[in-house]
């Protein structure tokens, strides 16, 4: 009997060994990770709000000058009401398309489109179309994006 319980006993200790040995490995391989990229954050707009839409360019231009915008992949997924703000005459197109510069990229949800009876050629240039905003938002964060509503 007196065998079993040092056994566990010297297995117990090896084990709080080990995870005190990844607590402390922890903050090297999350800068090791940011390094390599791994930031990711997904943004959801479906307001029509001009002003929500300037308090998230705000925030992904403020997470790339934090982060490094080498180091983080920023998506903005739009749906709903706020596809509008996509059109290539809005009154936000300007900004949109610096971050798409600055390596955002700008999904449109095709449902909304299609709903809205708008085409890609209605669109701000060079953004990107998913098939469903929503069903992109839910691959993201299962892709472990964080996620942030506008």
């Amino acid at each position: 009997m007196k065998k079993t319980h040092t056994t566990r006993r010297a297995m117990m200790a090896h084990s709080l060994a080990l995870l005190g040995a990844g607590a402390l490995a922890a903050p090297a391989a999350d800068a090791a990770t940011a390094t390599a990229g791994a930031w990711r954050v997904v943004f959801q707009v479906s307001d029509a709000d001009p002003k929500k839409w300037g308090l998230t360019l705000n925030n992904v231009k403020n997470v790339q000058q934090e982060l490094g915008a080498q180091h983080i992949a920023v998506e903005i997924v739009v749906y709903g009401p706020g596809i509008g703000m996509l059109l290539a005459e809005a009154e936000i197109a300007n900004r949109v398309i610096e971050a798409m510069q600055a390596g955002v990229a700008v999904l449109a949800c095709e449902n909304t489109m299609r709903a809205q009876h708008l085409s890609r050629d209605d669109m701000i240039a060079k953004i990107g179309f998913v098939a469903a905003g929503v069903v992109q938002l839910i691959k993201r964060q299962a892709e472990g994006y964080a996620y942030i509503r506008a």
